[in-house]
């Protein structure tokens, strides 16, 4: 695990969700209109965060049992470490709906099942994507006190409900544990994500009552923008992998995509950051900044690949990702997410 290199494809993978948070955050639109990236990046992000998790902790060789304690609790301050990042970000008045707490919930759920065979993590899965919805929806029509509220949206109410959201997790799991090098991991990715969209979308588009919108959290969104994740993912790695020419020049051309995905968490912060500043902005002026807008999107993406490229080239890792690998792991080797 020490010194292992990065996975080029996950980091492009994770640099485009982050993009497409940008794009959803700030590009003009009528209050109706649902783009590509809605839903989809941030459903993305999730994926990659089973992958990221299942790398930490071995990829396709679990670590040794005598290992996984320790690497566990590791997960779990990274985890809190999120939550209480994502409650800070919650007070700025970005107009965003924050992901990092319930990101952190999605962390510890993850957990348990960390070093279940690939069966039983699917098996799983399966189940959740299926009963977390309807629990969802029995959960919304109950009348349930503070506390109970709270767990309610963290687990099955909120914007990106932990519990509904842990397939997306499990899938990236399972391709962690399946060994994102290898060709064939990459086409079977391609393929299944490609027929768990067409059965999500397909649901929805069939049958009466079903839908796939995005931030419905509904089965069939699970399977849909599931799908699209892992076929995504399967994609961009079977696109950078290998000595081929066509994989020398993707990761040349996509390199500053891959730089601002290998600190997804840093860019992610200073975008909030940014939003909640033109908000004050906006509001202070009369309304004379548009957010959002096309020159906010824009900026947004110009500065974080250009900050990242920069940042990477001379510094390597960025500077939130290096600070969690210090408060999480202080003991530890650093290893690559």
């Amino acid at each position: 695990m020490t010194g292992a290199p990065r996975i080029v494809g996950v980091d492009v993978a994770r640099g485009l969700a982050i993009l497409g948070m940008f794009v959803a955050h700030a590009v003009p639109r009528a209050a109706d209109t649902e783009l590509l990236v809605d839903g989809r990046s941030s459903i993305l992000f999730a994926t990659l965060a089973g992958v990221s998790l299942g790398i930490m902790t071995g990829a396709e060789r679990p670590i040794d049992r005598d290992r996984r304690i320790d690497r566990s609790l590791s997960i779990v301050l990274r985890a809190l470490i999120l939550f209480l990042l994502g409650l800070v970000l919650l007070t700025l008045d970005s107009g965003i709906a924050i992901i990092l707490d319930y990101y952190g919930i999605m962390f510890l759920l993850l957990v348990p099942l960390l070093f279940l065979p690939r069966w039983s993590l699917a098996a799983l899965g399966l189940v959740i994507a299926f009963v977390a919805p309807r629990l969802a929806i029995a959960a919304e029509a109950a009348d349930a006190g503070p506390v109970a509220a709270v767990l309610a949206d963290y687990l099955l109410t909120g914007y990106y409900p932990a519990l509904v959201w842990l397939p997306y997790l499990i899938a990236g799991l399972i391709a962690a544990r399946s060994d994102l090098r290898n060709p064939r991991t990459q086409g079977a990715m391609v393929a299944g994500g490609t027929v768990l969209a067409v059965l999500g979308y397909g649901a929805a588009l069939v049958l009466p009552g079903v839908t796939a919108e995005a931030h419905s959290d509904s089965t069939a969104e699970v399977f849909g923008s599931g799908g699209v994740a892992v076929a995504v993912i399967g994609m961009l790695l079977w696109l950078t992998a290998g000595d081929r020419t066509i994989a020398r020049g993707a990761r040349t051309m996509l390199w500053p995509i891959a730089a601002a995905g290998s600190m997804a968490l840093t860019l992610y912060t200073m975008q909030i950051v940014t939003l909640a500043v033109f908000t004050v902005l906006s509001d202070d002026s009369g309304g004379g900044i548009a957010y959002p807008g096309w020159p906010l999107l824009i900026g947004l993406i110009v500065g974080s690949l250009f900050f990242a490229s920069a940042w990477r080239t001379i510094y390597g890792v960025g500077p939130l990702e290096r600070l969690m690998t210090r408060l999480s792991q202080p003991r530890r080797s650093r290893v690559p997410a």
